[in-house]
């Protein structure tokens, strides 16, 4: 694709990664991603906003060539993470004039990550202001965004928001624009599910601060761009502020088939009494869809046999992982079976000490469940449709 324009004197110059599967060794992309960059060329200044991860630098240069760009005047860094100031190093040997635009504490980040030269990049305060000429820049401080040194930059004559990884998705599409909400909301639950989450008390604070800008268009850094800016904002606001679910996420492994035993009879008997269930067979699911899950869920109840007297080790990285993201969730219990003994249960409960929730009676059995124990596992069922009448 060439440089894509979005209006006079902007143009998107970023890359399609069509084939990346993998993020950080760790976040699945089932459907890819992009590296959005884009260009602002005003009266009498230019600007490039974010470079592009290393691997697709030569994309970003090529683009800025098509568009016979001789001089680059500022480069805005809103997030020294490398899939998007990566390039920084190849941007600035090709335009000895540019200076990086970035927060205090991400110039300190792009010395240290990128050997950035310290004298060409200029730390910005928060609500401070950069005229192109006939178009201001204005940079709004957004820590934890999801690092601590990030900022978004807003385009005030032309009410665009430049949010870098706030609000993006990984999506990769030939759409410029979203074009089908479904597939898009899917992928930027996704992503808020993987990497924003963790952090959603001090989201909250930056979500109240966006609000008060008039916008017409955001343009993040990952996926499409929304030209119905309200469609990503009331999405993240339900993330953020909303309340949980009457949903059970329910992560699990069976070796021998006593755990599923269990399982399928809590899950029939949750939906009994009204409760949305969720499970996820930990030995082939999608990690990242079981993080999208934990998005709404007022519960988790895990399953895990023992192995050598602990738990499952694809339920210990599951527990550790829920932990990571701190979900909103209000509740978890604990179900399985061993053969010989251990301590399961102690174990799974310390692994989760981010999640301020209250642990439901768990039930663990001997061998195969009995009568007794599906008994117990209809009280656990019971229980949890209680605690969720309590959230209404």
């Amino acid at each position: 694709m060439k440089p894509r324009k979005i209006k006079d004197g902007i143009y998107w110059v970023g890359a399609v990664d069509w084939d990346r599967r993998l993020f950080d060794d760790l976040i699945p992309l089932p459907d890819g991603t992009s590296y959005n960059a884009y260009l602002i060329q005003g009266s009498e200044k230019t600007a490039l906003i974010d470079t592009v991860d290393p691997t697709t630098s030569h994309v970003l240069l090529e683009r800025l060539s098509q568009l016979n760009v001789e001089r680059i005047d500022y480069v805005i860094a809103n997030h020294a993470e490398q899939d998007h100031s990566g390039t920084l190093p190849q941007v600035l040997e090709r335009y000895p004039e540019a200076q990086v635009v970035s927060t205090p504490k991400c110039k300190g980040m792009l010395v240290d990550l990128l050997l950035a030269p310290e004298d060409r990049v200029l730390a910005v305060d928060d609500g401070a202001r950069l005229s192109l000429g006939d178009k201001t820049l204005e940079f709004i401080h957004a820590p934890w965004v999801h690092w601590p040194e990030t900022m978004l930059t807003y385009l005030r004559e032309d009410k665009i928001l430049f949010p870098c990884d706030f609000f993006g998705s990984h999506l990769a599409t030939t759409d410029l624009y979203v074009t089908d909400e479904g597939r898009v909301y899917e992928a930027a639950k996704r992503y808020y599910a993987e990497i924003m989450m963790p952090f959603h008390k001090i989201i909250q604070k930056n979500l109240e601060k966006v609000q008060g800008y008039e916008i017409s268009l955001i343009a993040p850094s990952h996926g499409p761009m929304y030209d119905r800016p309200e469609f990503i904002l009331e999405a993240y606001h339900d993330w953020v502020f909303g309340d949980p679910k009457n949903i059970v996420v329910l992560p699990y492994i069976s070796m021998h088939g006593s755990t599923l035993a269990m399982v399928d009879h809590l899950v029939d008997s949750l939906v009994e009494n009204g409760v949305t269930v969720e499970r996820f067979d930990l030995a082939a699911t999608d990690i990242g869809k079981l993080a999208m899950a934990l998005v709404d869920a007022a519960t988790i109840v895990i399953g895990s046999p023992t192995v050598l007297t602990g738990a499952h080790p694809n339920v210990v990285y599951a527990a550790y992982l829920a932990n990571a993201l701190r979900p909103k969730v209000k509740f978890v219990s604990i179900i399985g079976s061993y053969g010989w003994g251990g301590k399961m249960v102690e174990q799974l409960a310390g692994l989760i000490p981010n999640l301020k929730v209250e642990i439901l009676d768990p039930v663990v059995v001997k061998g195969h469940p009995r009568s007794e124990d599906f008994a117990a596992l209809d009280k656990l069922a019971t229980t949890i449709a209680e605690k969720h009448e309590t959230l209404k």
